[in-house]
């Protein structure tokens, strides 16, 4: 079941998801180094046909391939635990679900930016985004108290 935010749910929140965030993308960066480390390993290993393959140099690079992509895993499953989705972990990108007229939209962070100022509905995504305001502001709700 997903978890609904209000503005200032959501606002509250977003130094500890930045700062998931910002670790996230540091592990992404890691992966990609090693990841085009292993691409080039295994393209000078295909054009050697094999020959004179240091395999614990090989198997080094793969352990640290897999630590890498279980990092970005991590940190993005981090993110997800606070209630919100990734949905560019390039540029740091951030929904957070909330209702608006009883529908489900989002409301959308992207690092950088100094607060939450926009939302848009779940099938419009970041393009869609619309400038958060009084309409808005007195019409959306997250979840309901128990």
């Amino acid at each position: 079941m997903p978890r609904f935010f209000t503005l200032t749910q959501a606002e509250k929140l977003l130094p500890q998801v930045e700062s998931a965030i910002r670790e996230a993308i540091a592990r992404k960066a890691e992966y990609d180094r090693v990841e085009a480390e292993w691409q080039n390993l295994s393209r000078r290993v295909t054009e050697q046909g094999g020959m004179n393959v240091d395999r614990s140099g090989w198997i080094d690079l793969k352990k640290r391939r897999e630590s890498a992509a279980l990092g970005v895993n991590n940190s993005i499953e981090r993110v997800h635990e606070f209630g919100c989705l990734v949905k560019d972990l390039d540029i740091g990108l951030i929904d957070f679900p909330t209702l608006f007229d009883g529908q489900e939209v989002c409301l959308c962070w992207k690092l950088g930016e100094s607060g939450i100022h926009f939302w848009h509905g779940v099938h419009e995504g970041f393009r869609g985004r619309k400038a958060i305001d009084e309409k808005f502001l007195e019409n959306h709700q997250g979840e309901l108290p128990n």
